[in-house]
């Protein structure tokens, strides 16, 4: 299966893309956003890596007529997750936060927590793909992201976030300017995860509870987030200030702790028993 027959693009205007892979059936399918800029060209995540990301942007024109007077395209993870780092390697830039490096570095599949099923793949990219042999290639980032640091496109700048709770180095961009807010899995429209290996609750309420700052000082009027679709700021008012109530509760605390013990134990089996 070529790149042009995984994935599929909408565009959001302003120089804005959101892609998807059409045959990753799960809740675990990423966005993926593309950001031109009139310096830099960014992406946002990278979903799996089944297929080269760099290929499907070049072949659709996503770049425009002249991408080669264009700094090479820089991909951004929010995290270091399979279902957001998995194309990282197909990048010549890469940018993670720095608590979450030595995982990508050392194709550390238990921090990025790979689990695929066959199932969850419609369509197989090519003939006699299995899932078991799925791992998330290490890469080496040339971009080591922290608090503050300034994402430049030129007409677009993106200030990293360092939002923890989900994972360790968990990131949103936030483009002031326009006040959008890239949030990759520290806020989407569902379930908010936080008893994968390296979540922490306590991060969790604080990233939350920073989040609701940014509403209140109307710094946020849209959110592009890591899975699902887009909302505004009164839902990311109401998602964030419903994780804060939830997390305090004995039965969540308790779950919480069952789940991440478990999820743990299944993604050392798991990735140990891989074979490729």
């Amino acid at each position: 299966m070529s790149a042009s027959d995984w994935y599929a693009h909408k565009s959001l205007g302003d120089g804005i893309y959101w892609i998807q892979e059409k045959f990753f059936d799960s809740s675990n399918r990423a966005n993926i956003w593309l950001l031109r800029g009139s310096h830099q060209d960014v992406v946002i995540d990278t979903g799996l890596g089944l297929r080269s990301l760099p290929d499907y942007i070049n072949a659709q024109g996503l770049l425009g007529d002249l991408p080669q007077r264009r700094n090479p395209l820089l991909a951004i993870a929010t995290h270091a997750h399979f279902d957001h780092s998995g194309g990282l390697h197909q990048f010549q830039q890469v940018g993670v936060h720095r608590a979450e490096v030595d995982a990508l570095v050392n194709g550390d599949n238990w921090e990025t927590v790979t689990w695929l099923s066959d199932r969850e793949i419609v369509q197989a990219p090519c003939p006699g793909w299995r899932a078991r042999q799925y791992r998330v290639k290490a890469v080496q980032p040339t971009h080591i992201l922290q608090e503050g640091d300034i994402i430049n496109l030129g007409d677009r700048q993106l200030t990293v976030l360092h939002m923890p709770g989900h994972s360790r180095g968990s990131i949103c961009l936030h483009d002031g300017d326009n006040k959008m807010l890239f949030s990759g899995d520290v806020v989407y429209d569902g379930d908010m995860i936080d008893w994968l290996p390296t979540s922490q609750v306590s991060d969790y309420v604080s990233s939350c509870e920073r989040l609701l700052g940014l509403v209140d000082s109307e710094q946020v009027d849209q959110v592009m987030p890591g899975h699902y679709h887009t909302f505004g700021a009164k839902q990311l008012h109401r998602i964030a200030t419903g994780y804060i109530h939830r997390a305090g509760t004995c039965p969540a605390r308790f779950s919480t702790f069952t789940w991440k013990t478990l999820v743990g134990l299944a993604l050392r089996a798991s990735n140990t028993s891989r074979v490729c």
